[in-house]
């Protein structure tokens, strides 16, 4: 039986200068990019990563956005905005499995939302490749981070967040998240960054 790590949504939009923009989330590109190459293959058997993908989201887009519900027009199909951080990039291109797109016409936060380019979902990707624990990396840990890791529980893999290797968008939502997920079973190690 397999460990899996979920990288998610460490795109452009969400690091500093894009669209919707977490603070920490361009060094935890880099930091992420290196727990990938330092563990691909010794502690994971697979890397996946999960990509925001919208085409039409209806009201997950916003002029007068909530930041909850609602946010800033982002990662959008075919945009750069929506284009794995410079930082990881390479990383996605040379080491990651596969790439799972979510929300073309919809909110999507979780990764399980996902599908790979032929339309296999994340979680009948990994229970194919024997997978049944995954670690969750990535931004934000008060948004998808947090959906990702509560969605894997429900699929019953053994979840993980290493919270190191996350940003959050603020440090309440960030420590009611953390919370929700520990008394969801996930199980958390690190510390979140949160700059704000």
């Amino acid at each position: 039986m397999g460990r899996a790590l979920i990288v998610v949504d460490v795109q452009k939009d969400f690091c500093e200068g894009g669209a919707v923009p977490v603070g920490g989330g361009a060094g935890r590109a880099r930091a992420i990019a290196e727990l990938v190459e330092r563990t691909a293959g010794r502690e994971y058997t697979h890397v996946v990563a999960t990509r925001d993908h919208h085409l039409d989201p209806g009201g997950h887009f916003s002029d007068h956005p909530d930041f909850k519900d609602s946010f800033p027009v982002h990662c959008v199909v075919g945009t750069e905005g929506g284009e794995f951080h410079p930082d990881f990039a390479p990383t996605a291109e040379t080491i990651v499995d596969e790439v799972f797109y979510k929300g073309a016409h919809s909110a999507s936060k979780s990764g399980f939302e996902g599908f790979t380019s032929d339309g296999t979902a994340l979680a009948d990707w990994l229970r194919a490749r024997d997978v049944t624990e995954v670690d969750v990396v990535g931004i934000a840990t008060d948004h998808c981070v947090k959906a990702t890791a509560l969605d894997g529980v429900r699929a019953d893999f053994a979840v993980r967040v290493l919270l190191d290797y996350t940003a959050g968008v603020a440090a309440d939502t960030t420590a009611r998240a953390v919370a929700e997920l520990g008394r969801s079973g996930v199980e958390l190690t690190g510390e979140p960054v949160v700059v704000g």
